[in-house]
């Protein structure tokens, strides 16, 4: 059973995090946030118990060096008194067959078996943890952040949005440009998914428009191509040789706890809702205590507009599919404004 360990952040928050769902990306993130010390107290929930007391005991040994106090396996009473819960739990790309890089659908294939397992979690999480944020992690995390929000109550749900992807666009960039990924501001908005967007018109090198960047003998399109295919599709080239896409997004998903725990107040492309598109979707947002606190519309040329309209009406057809209605049409779609 998970320890009473009364850890306070500065702000009187306490700094417990639940991981529901104790699979490869469940342990990823708990080691993550063991690593990194964002959190004080770590729960592991799983429906195989053996599971978790087994990942729990062995990061355990790893303590000592960290500044978690406490990690360890839990009951659903045990999430009590967090105020993350990061909700992992559900079949994978691999393990739901979402891994053909020429079915459109991408891992919106995993939509309609994990909602039954997100409709089995959250009601339990909520009734022992009704304050605390949660963040969809299991793919696909923005129509499950729908359904987590209807089946909650509330608004403190995010998903993790393009988080990982902005990431990745980032570092393929740098190494298309052999620059350090820290350089490189790029973001990546929309779904988490087939239908996200890259905004290649606002990519900086430390300030220099991309096209700068490159120099006269290197083309704009070919690296865009080139990019656009390793980005979208990296957690399939992952998943061929590793069985499941892991480290990064455990690495993202510790430091979104981390901008909760901590009120940051940072700004993360992760997925909240965004009543005037009537859908979760990711764009840059505010994340502090209460989980978004706020949204930013970066600019975007009329291509990437499209493209993100696009991305909306897919993830609102994605959230009918298992039950959430939405709020309607994008207002900001050429159909809409018609």
């Amino acid at each position: 059973m998970a320890m009473d360990i009364n850890g306070f952040s500065p702000a009187g928050i306490r700094d417990k995090v639940g991981v529901v769902g104790v699979g490869a990306v469940g342990q990823a993130c708990a080691f993550a946030l063991m690593l990194r010390g964002s959190a004080r107290e770590i729960v592991l929930v799983d429906r195989t118990a053996e599971r978790a007391t087994a990942a729990a005991t062995d990061m355990r040994y790893g303590v000592p060096l960290s500044a978690t106090v406490a990690i360890d396996r839990g009951d659903w009473s045990d999430l009590a008194g967090a105020a993350v819960v990061l909700i992992c739990a559900g079949v994978n790309e691999k393990g739901g067959g979402a891994t053909n890089r020429d079915d459109g659908r991408g891992r919106l294939k995993l939509l309609e078996t994990n909602a039954w397992v997100y409709r089995d979690v959250v009601p339990r999480i909520v009734a022992v943890a009704p304050e605390a944020v949660l963040v969809a992690v299991t793919d696909p995390p923005d129509p499950l952040a729908d359904l987590t929000r209807a089946l909650a109550g509330h608004d403190r749900v995010l998903s993790t949005g393009t988080t990982i992807d902005t990431l990745r666009f980032r570092v393929h960039v740098a190494a298309a440009l052999g620059v350090h990924p820290s350089a490189v501001e790029g973001l990546v908005v929309g779904e988490h998914g087939t239908t996200e967007v890259m905004l290649w018109s606002s990519v900086r090198i430390a300030g220099t428009p991309l096209a700068d960047a490159l120099g006269p003998d290197r083309s704009l399109d070919d690296l865009r191509h080139q990019i656009e295919h390793e980005v979208r599709f990296a957690n399939i080239t992952i998943i061929e040789g590793n069985d499941a896409s892991r480290f990064g997004i455990g690495v993202a998903c510790a430091r979104i706890t981390e901008a909760i725990l901590r009120d940051e107040r940072v700004v993360l492309p992760v997925a909240a809702y965004r009543e005037d598109y009537g859908v979760t979707i990711a764009l840059p947002t505010v994340v502090g205590r209460a989980g978004a606190a706020g949204a930013l519309e970066p600019s975007m040329s009329e291509a990437e507009r499209r493209a993100f309209a696009h991305s909306a009406a897919t993830l609102r057809e994605a959230a009918r599919s298992v039950g959430v209605r939405s709020a309607g049409a994008d207002p900001h779609s050429e159909t809409a404004a018609r």
